[in-house]
């Protein structure tokens, strides 16, 4: 389960990075020195919905467990 995410968010990270566009709000990010913080906020909600995942995964195998006891 865990080689599959994260084989999965590596390809939505190469694949987000193939189909960017320049946008001129972007360019005034970068100059500003401001994108990191967009990028920081991104990676932070995706590795918090990764880790909830997971811990729901967890969760739900738990408890398949415990029923087929």
């Amino acid at each position: 389960m865990i080689n599959k995410l994260i084989a999965l968010c590596l390809f939505l990270l190469l694949s987000v990075g193939a189909r960017a566009q320049e946008v001129e709000m972007a360019d005034q990010l970068r100059q500003d020195g401001k994108i990191w913080v967009v990028v920081l906020v991104i990676g932070v909600t995706f590795a918090g919905i990764v880790y909830y995942l997971v811990r729901l995964d967890n969760k739900i195998s738990k408890l398949e467990k415990e029923i087929r006891k």
